[in-house]
This record gives structure tokens, sequence and C-alpha cells, in this order.
């Protein structure tokens, strides 16, 4: 196996883009899905350093940038009681609701505390039997098998001061939406490969078989999202589509059939909202019904939606996690909308395309 050094070596990066533009013989447009894989495109250049012919676009792949306005409402509405000690990953803390966020709870005196993990969270239930923790389970496949682990844990150990507001979402009923759009673009996919380490390369082939495109799982290294595009274009050049693994030394067919098999105990399948792209079918993850008592939404009664409805605004977040604008385009970036004062979860997440952008390219816009 490379030392990790290997996969960020200019000479080999270098060396791939020129053979890609030797291999290019007309224009492609590409999606990298996973939101770390834009940031190290942006971060080093390598959209820049590929040929003109190809475009790669930015898809939905942050899901702290995909949870929807309502889904943040809900988890002020219970980080503000009092008897709640709500636990959250540090990149929710700042995604704005309808009328503030996580911090602004906090600093109102609401008990809103950073975990590292969902086990922290059930920790903390263990620890402190005259309280509700309530942790926020936000993420794709990657974080559902921890998430999962919490609550069977907690039933094991009869718990009934820990619960979960479920934010879970699927990467291919995402990918899926996407490309049946009348608009779509995209000819060739990026697969997160940490999202295909937990659920393998199987689940994508429907995808593939159906709409007849490439998709290969990637990792996340400058030499790793080089050879993820070569291999894309070589298959898009030779008119095969294809399900191919760049991410072999992390990635295997069948995924983490360990994890798959927990995932598949505590949580069902079930429809579910995304910022920016409305309720997609079969595009979450909900209790089971043995679990079902541990979802915060029933134990305290939420209602769907805290807050009435409200249009985007001036946030164009949605286009973005669509791959239809990329930030700069956005009238507000850099303005307006900034990590300081951010309009959507694109600008604040960790792992947001407008994050990206302002922090390697806020004066270019492109």
């Amino acid at each position: 196996m490379k030392a990790l050094s290997e996969y960020r070596d200019p000479a080999a990066i270098l060396r791939q883009a020129g053979a890609m533009a030797r291999q290019v013989s007309r224009p492609w447009t590409l999606m990298e899905v996973c939101g770390g894989q834009t940031h190290s495109i942006v971060r080093h250049g390598l959209d820049q350093l590929l040929p003109p012919e190809i475009t790669l676009l930015h898809g939905p792949g942050c899901p702290v940038c995909v949870t929807p306005v309502a889904l943040i409402d809900q988890a002020l509405a219970l980080a503000s009681q009092p008897e709640i000690i709500f636990c959250t990953f540090g990149d929710m803390l700042r995604v704005p609701g309808s009328s503030g966020d996580l911090r602004q709870v906090k600093a109102q005196g609401g008990d809103v505390r950073m975990v590292y993990s969902p086990l922290d969270a059930l920790q903390l239930a263990q620890q402190s039997p005259q309280r509700q923790v309530v942790f926020f389970a936000v993420g794709f496949e990657t974080t559902a098998p921890a998430n999962a682990m919490a609550v069977y844990q907690a039933e094991r150990l009869g718990l009934d001061n820990f619960s979960v507001l479920m934010a879970h979402v699927l990467v291919p009923p995402a990918l899926e939406a996407i490309l049946a759009a009348p608009d779509c673009r995209v000819q060739g996919f990026l697969a997160a490969g940490h999202v295909c380490t937990v659920m393998g390369l199987n689940a994508y082939q429907e995808l593939v078989d159906r709409h007849r495109l490439p998709i290969v799982a990637t990792g996340f290294e400058p030499l790793d999202i080089l050879q993820g595009i070569a291999l894309c274009l070589q298959a898009l050049e030779n008119g095969q589509p294809a399900l191919i693994n760049q991410y072999a030394r992390a990635v295997q067919p069948e995924g983490n059939p360990h994890a798959r098999a927990l995932m598949q105990t505590v949580f069902a399948i079930a429809d579910r909202e995304w910022r920016g792209m409305g309720e997609l079918p079969a595009s979450g993850l909900e209790l089971q019904a043995r679990y079902a008592h541990f979802d915060a939404r029933q134990r305290f009664q939420l209602p769907d939606r805290v807050n009435p409805p409200t249009g985007p605004g001036r946030c164009r977040s949605g286009e973005v996690l669509q791959g239809r604008i990329k930030p700069g385009e956005c009238e507000a970036f850099g303005r307006d909308c900034s990590p300081e004062h951010p309009l959507g979860a694109t600008m604040v997440s960790s792992e947001g395309a407008c994050a990206a952008y302002y922090l390697y390219r806020r004066n270019t816009h492109v």
C-alpha cells in the first residue's frame, strides 16, 4: 500500500493531469458527490489542472448541508427545553434554521454540547439519569453504523433518558434525483469512498445499469481524485458505463457486512426531505418499530414543522447542492454570506462547497 504522502506527490499529480489531457476527445461533465472531495479539489486546484473539456460539478455530498430547515428548527426547539441536554457534532452548531442556530440557543442558556461520537452522548445519558439527552443523528451511510450502535446499546442498557433526532440520508436516491432532472448535465459520478466502505459498490449498480453512465468509488487525496476522474473519463471515452473501484485499498464490493447488518437491525428506509431538493422517496433512515421509543420526535411530540416554511431568500445553496451553479455564481457569496454570517449550511459546514470556495477562492469567484 502506498504511503499517504504519495497520494499528494506534486509530480504524480501533474503526470496524471497531463495524461488526461491526451486522453480526452470531447467535453464531459462529471460530479463529485462528497463534500470532502470538493474541499480537496478546490484546496489543491485540481479542477484547474484538468483539460478544459472536463467540467466538475459539486454534488449534495455534505449531510450537514442537506439537512432541511424544518429539522434544524426541531433541533432548536429541543435544545431550548431546560430538561434536555442536546448533543451534536460541531458542524451543526452554526447551521441556520428559520429563527437562529444552536450556538445562539446555547448562548441563551440551552444545554447544547458538542460531542465527537454518539457514544459520548450515550455515556452522558448514563451519567445524568435525571436529564433527557438527545443526540442529533446527522449523516450519510458513513456515520449511520455508529449511530445505530448508540441506539442498540441504549436499548440493551435500558436507558429511558436517551433519544435521537434522526436526520440520516442515503446517497443513491439523491443521485437518482439529480439524474432524473430534465436539465441534468452529469455524465459520470465520483462516489464517496467512505460511504462505499460501509455500503460497498453494489448499491450503485442499479444506477449504472439504468442510466448507462460510469460511477467511480474514489478516495479523497489529490491523486485519488485525479485517478477517479481518469477512470471515469476512460469509461466515457470508450462508451462503456461501468462501476469502478479506485479506492480499492478501503472499499470492498460488499462493503462492511457487520455495519450493514447493524443498520438494518436498528434502521428502516424512509422518505426524507433534503435542503434544496425537496422530499426524496426512500432517501433516509428512521428507527425500526422496536426502537421507536428512542425517536426524539415521538418522545417530545414534535410537530413536523415548528415554524412555517420559508422561501430560499437570497441563499442559493439548493442550486449549489444540485450542481446547477457554483458558489461564486450566488450573488450573496462572500458579500452578505460568509462563515461569520452564513445564509445557508453550505457556508458553515466543513464539507460545504461554499465554505471551500470562501476559504480558497473567495477573490476569484470561479
